[in-house]
């Protein structure tokens, strides 16, 4: 173990300290914090100078992976690069340092960001209205539900409860149906991947509510049956919900308006390269048709036309008020300043480059690994592991799971594993748009290796990783019993 892998209580030396406070009147007046609610005194914090803080929360930070760290091909996450005048836009201090609750007279710039956002959208997406106020892309999915279901019940169709999901959807789409209420079907895909209509035909009865697809779907293969689901569905009296996870895709080529669509989310840390993982923050703006858009979520945000300004309002016809304000303003920033970067005619060759880029390594590694559908794929596609896996040896078989911690070891982030759930040894990649040829040459070379290995040497990917600072850790264990805490 290298001195600074040590954690900060093995640092400590007694008497050490980093830091120096003024005396003060209240430097001892702990006596009067009720003892209930006291620490033990004095608290048992490490002791230790200020370089050993500083080298060692920077050594912590220098074991992270992320997309300004290396290539990041997680599948159907769009985990493309965050250009660097996102941030500065968004930290203005202009906006930075507004009040929620700032009259709108004195936020007219903020609110002409939010309206002008939600414009260049409605233009991108072929919607009607749009409502920035959800916090992120399975907030946006509830929310849109909820208008989908409020539609619903105003024109007092009541038995309306089902929602038909494609059985390689995401898995965020029936849970925000079961949260919202709504009991959900499933709709099986063809062998070719895309939804069986078929199958879904026989569904369509004055029970059902909607139907949730993502398109490209999951497998990122273009549902070519759109315009006939499409004419299905609303013929039954349901309305057609697109996930936008996977309109990194489409964007500007293709509007989910224009394949009638009535409800939609967007993911901004997806395709409008906001910052994604880490828990947040977000946003999952949610568009609608014209019909619906006095349902969207309470406030609104539109321009007098009296006075030329931007107002807020609440609406009493709307699904309700669904964020404490008008969502996460700073990651709107950002989404705004790369359509702002980019400009009509550059945003119009994000769909077509990745797609490039994705079809580039799947034609480049498909001698290899296993492709379960063969057709041009969008932005993303899925093997379904290795063609020379050692299948039916238990000391040889190399796994997906090997793959992907082996891939760790070339200087990789591991892509998507095991979904989507229609094929056993499912390893799902996306390039995105912004990585250059090198990059993915050299993701691709690792990969061929690693296939090379799991014929020569098994064993050693059935133990990688080999050169990261954490091994590979026993996930039962890890799931049952986690260490939550040191």
């Amino acid at each position: 173990m290298k001195y600074y892998d040590k954690l900060i209580f093995e640092l400590s030396k007694e008497g050490r300290t980093g830091f120096s406070l003024p005396d003060t009147e209240w430097a001892d007046t702990t006596d009067r914090i009720p003892a209930g609610l006291r620490r033990e005194l004095p608290p048992d914090l490490p002791q230790v100078s200020e370089p050993d803080v500083v080298r060692h929360y920077v050594n912590l930070s220098n074991m992270n992976f992320g997309v300004d760290t290396g290539f990041y091909p997680l599948g159907s996450c769009t985990m493309k690069y965050n250009p660097k005048i996102n941030e500065e836009m968004a930290s203005y201090p202009g906006f930075g340092g507004l009040h929620p609750l700032q009259p709108d007279d004195t936020v007219q710039g903020a609110l002409s960001i939010y309206g002008e956002l939600s414009d260049w959208l409605c233009s991108l997406t072929g919607m009607a209205a749009f409502t920035l106020n959800p916090f992120a892309g399975a907030h946006g999915e509830l929310t849109g539900l909820m208008i989908m279901r409020s539609y619903h019940i105003s024109r007092g169709d009541l038995k309306r409860t089902k929602v038909i999901v494609p059985d390689s959807a995401h898995g965020t789409n029936p849970a925000s149906a079961a949260v919202c209420g709504l009991q959900v079907v499933q709709v099986k895909s063809t062998p070719d991947g895309v939804i069986d209509i078929g199958d879904l035909k026989p569904l369509l009865d004055d029970t059902v509510a909607g139907i949730m697809m993502t398109n490209p779907n999951t497998l990122g293969l273009f549902e070519t049956g759109i315009k006939e689901i499409e004419t299905s569905v609303h013929a039954a009296g349901g309305l057609l919900y697109y996930d936008g996870a996977n309109m990194n895709a489409l964007l500007g080529k293709v509007r989910p308006g224009d394949m009638g669509f009535d409800i939609m989310h967007l993911n901004l840390h997806k395709t409008f390269s906001t910052p994604h993982g880490g828990g947040g923050p977000g946003a999952g703006p949610v568009g609608v048709a014209e019909r619906l858009s006095r349902l969207l979520p309470s406030p609104v945000v539109r321009k007098s036309e009296k006075t030329g300004k931007y107002e807020t309002a609440g609406n009493p016809t709307g699904a309700g008020r669904i964020s404490g304000f008008m969502g996460n303003f700073g990651v709107l920033m950002k989404a705004c300043a790369y359509i702002l970067s980019l400009g009509n005619r550059n945003i119009r060759k994000v769909g077509p480059y990745s797609v490039l880029a994705a079809n580039y390594v799947k034609e480049s590694l498909k001698d290899l690994y296993k492709l379960p559908v063969s057709t041009l794929c969008k932005h993303e596609f899925v093997f379904d592991g290795l063609k020379e896996a050692n299948a039916g040896d238990p000391e040889r078989e190399v796994t997906t799971l090997d793959i992907a911690k082996r891939l760790l070891d070339y200087g990789f982030h591991a892509p998507t594993i095991y979904f989507p759930l229609l094929f056993h040894q499912s390893i799902m990649i996306e390039p995105t748009e912004t990585e250059s040829k090198e990059t993915l040459d050299a993701f691709v070379a690792a990969m061929r290796t690693i296939a090379e290995e799991a014929v020569s040497d098994p064993g050693l990917l059935r133990s990688a990783p080999h050169n990261t600072p954490v091994r590979r850790p026993d996930e039962t264990l890890a799931a049952t019993h986690p260490k939550l805490k040191i």
